[in-house]
Parts: C-alpha cells; sequence; structure tokens
C-alpha cells in the first residue's frame, strides 16, 4: 500500500488534471516550452486564464517555467506528466464504453516524442 502523502499527492495531481483546458495546456507543453500567451492561442482561452491554469499546475509540480527578460516560457516537469497524460488519453481513446464509434478507429493523438504510449 502506497504512503497516505503519496496518495493524497496523486489525489492532488488528479483533482488538477480533471479540467479539460489544463489537459490542453499540458498536452501542448508536451511538444515544446511555451509561452502563456501562445498557449492561450493554442488551447483556445484567455491569457490570464492560462495563466492562473499554469499557477496551479506549476504548484503541483506538473509543470515548471523558466523567466527570460521580462517572459516566461513554460514546459512539463519531467517524463513522469508526459507518462501520465498519454494514459489517460490513450485510456479514454480506447474506453469500452457506451460511446458509439469510440475505438482505435478514433485514435486522434501520437506519442510525444516517438516513445511508446507507456513510455516504456
Amino acid at each position: 500500500m502506497p504512503h497516505d502523502e503519496q496518495v493524497q499527492l496523486a489525489a492532488e495531481g488528479f483533482r488538477l488534471l480533471a479540467d479539460p483546458t489544463r489537459i490542453k495546456i499540458l498536452w501542448a507543453l508536451l511538444q515544446g516550452e511555451s509561452s502563456v500567451a501562445c498557449l492561450a492561442e493554442l488551447v483556445g482561452a484567455a491569457p490570464t486564464a492560462v495563466s492562473q491554469h499554469l499557477a496551479k499546475l506549476r504548484l503541483a509540480g506538473l509543470v515548471r517555467g523558466r523567466r527570460e527578460g521580462t517572459f516566461v516560457y513554460y514546459s512539463a516537469a519531467d517524463v513522469h506528466v508526459q507518462r501520465l497524460l498519454t494514459e489517460a488519453l490513450f485510456h479514454a481513446d480506447h474506453h469500452d464504453g457506451d460511446t458509439a464509434g469510440h475505438g482505435t478507429a478514433g485514435h486522434t493523438f501520437g506519442p510525444v516524442g516517438g516513445e511508446a504510449a507507456t513510455g516504456r
């Protein structure tokens, strides 16, 4: 059994990922470093909203920022974030629920960086 602290931290990470905009932001960051303005355009949200999402993701240790002059460029924190998000999307894409037409034919994303979906 994992320690209570590990369980709490994992639950908090999942709670923060329970937002479609945050998932889109993380997916964009898995493609490479980006600024708030660029992320806002990619995910279709206001820069202030993206900035607030990034602050929460940063506090959870899922993203990190790099300051360059007056700009901050964000990236995914590590390969574990990539694995977590890739597996969640893979699971959603292959869920055998009651959704019609859902399955491997609807696969719309690929591994990041050419790694296998599990990152193994």
